[in-house]
C-alpha cells in the first residue's frame, strides 16, 4: 500500500508544482481540473502521513518490546503498539477506498427531471412534494438550484419539472436518486378516506460540457413560441420560449424561464447536450451493472426504487431494503441518511471489485 501512496505522494507534489505556473493560471479550464486532483490528492497524502506515523510508531514499540531493558518504557510502548494495530485497519479500509479511481462523471452538475406517472392529480402534487424535497436537499448543502422548464398539475404540483443544480459532486451525490418514486396516501381529492398509490419519475442527468457532446446544428430543428405560466409581463406575449429537437433521436428539449430568446435556447443546447450524453452513460450503465450485479444503480430507469407510505410515516428504499419511519424529516429534504446507506453499498461493491489490487 505504500509503494502506491508514494506514487500519490509524486504525483502530488508535481500538481503542487504545476498549479503556480502562469500558463496554467491563465488557462481557466487546465487550472479548475487541477485544482480540484490538488484537493483530492492533498487528502490522500494526509491519510498517508498518518499511515507511515501509525507503521513507524507500531515498528519503534515491537523493537522496545523485544529489547525488554526498561520496563517502564516496554509497559509504553505496549500501549503505543495496542493503539497503532487498533487504528490501522480503520485506515487502510479509508484509504483503499479513496485509490480507487473515482467516476469522472460524479463531479458533475445535473439537470433533474421529475415527472408525474400513474396517479392523474395526485401524481402531479407528488412531483411536486418531490422537488420540493431535493430543493430543500441542495439548499442543506449550499448547492444552487434554477429551474429550467415546467409544466404544472391542475390540481397543484407539476406534470414535470426540470430543473439543474450546481455544486461540488452533485451527481456523485443525486444519482441514487433516479429511478420511479411510489407514495401511498389518501388524496386531497379523496372523499372516502382510502389510500391511494400514486407515482413519479425522477432523471438525474449529469450536465455535459461542449467537448464532452458536439451537435451538429444541422441535426436540430429550432421552434420558439411564447412561454406559459408565472413569469411577468414579457409572459404570453413575446416568443421567448425555445424548443429543440434533436432529429436523428428524437430528444426534445426547451426552456422558458428565462426572458431572452438567447438566453434560453443557450439554456435548452446544455439540457439536449445533457440528454445526449445521458443516452451514451446509460448504456455504459447498463453494461456495467450486469458486469458488476450492482444493487444501486442498475442502469434501469424504469425500477421502483423508493415508497413514501404517509399513513404508516415510513420510507422504504428497495434497492438496499433500508426502512425508516422518518417520513416528515425525508419529505422535507433531509435524505442525506439514505444517500449514505446507498453509498455505502456502492463503495463495499467498489472495494470487493478492487481487492485484487491491494
Amino acid at each position: 500500500m505504500l509503494d502506491k501512496l508514494n506514487i500519490v505522494k509524486q504525483r502530488f507534489d508535481e500538481v503542487a508544482d504545476l498549479i503556480i505556473q502562469p500558463d496554467i493560471v491563465t488557462d481557466q479550464k487546465r487550472y479548475v481540473t487541477l485544482n480540484k486532483e490538488y484537493k483530492e490528492l492533498k487528502a490522500l497524502c494526509e491519510k498517508r502521513d498518518q499511515y507511515i506515523t501509525l507503521t513507524n510508531n507500531l515498528k519503534e514499540a515491537e523493537e522496545i518490546v523485544a529489547d525488554g531493558s526498561d520496563p517502564e518504557m516496554v509497559e509504553m510502548a505496549k500501549m503505543q503498539y495496542d493503539e497503532a494495530k487498533e487504528a490501522l485497519p480503520p485506515l487502510e479500509e479509508e484509504i483503499k477506498l479513496m485509490l480507487i479511481p473515482k467516476d469522472p462523471e460524479d463531479s458533475k452538475d445535473v439537470v433533474m427531471e421529475v415527472r408525474a406517472g400513474t396517479g392523474g392529480d395526485e401524481a402531479s402534487i407528488f412531483a411536486g412534494d418531490l422537488f420540493r424535497m431535493y430543493t430543500k436537499y441542495c439548499e442543506s448543502k449550499g448547492w444552487k438550484t434554477n429551474i429550467i422548464d415546467l409544466s404544472e398539475g391542475t390540481s397543484g404540483g407539476y406534470k414535470e419539472i426540470h430543473f439543474e443544480v450546481t455544486g461540488e459532486d452533485v451527481y456523485g451525490t443525486l444519482k441514487f436518486e433516479a429511478g420511479v418514486h411510489r407514495v401511498q396516501r389518501v388524496p386531497q381529492t379523496e372523499t372516502q378516506g382510502r389510500v391511494h398509490t400514486s407515482a413519479a419519475t425522477v432523471m438525474v442527468i449529469p450536465e455535459a460540457e461542449e467537448f464532452d457532446v458536439q451537435i451538429d446544428p444541422k441535426d436540430v430543428r429550432i421552434d420558439f413560441f411564447c412561454s406559459s405560466g408565472p413569469g411577468g409581463q414579457s409572459v404570453n406575449t413575446t416568443y421567448s420560449a425555445v424548443r429543440l429537437t434533436h432529429l436523428p433521436t428524437g430528444l426534445v428539449a426547451q426552456c422558458q424561464d428565462q426572458k431572452s430568446q438567447h438566453k434560453n435556447k443557450e439554456k435548452a443546447f446544455k439540457v439536449l447536450r445533457s440528454r445526449l450524453y445521458d443516452l451514451e452513460l446509460a448504456k455504459k450503465q447498463e453494461a456495467d451493472a450486469a458486469k458488476r450485479n450492482s444493487q444501486v444503480s442498475s442502469g434501469d430507469r424504469s425500477a421502483k426504487i423508493r415508497t413514501y407510505n404517509y399513513p404508516q410515516g415510513r420510507v422504504t428504499d428497495h434497492r438496499i431494503g433500508l426502512t425508516l419511519y422518518d417520513l416528515q424529516n425525508i419529505i422535507n429534504g433531509d435524505i442525506q441518511k439514505i444517500i449514505d446507506e446507498l453509498m455505502l453499498v456502492e463503495n463495499t461493491e467498489k472495494l470487493k471489485e478492487a481487492s485484487e489490487i491491494f
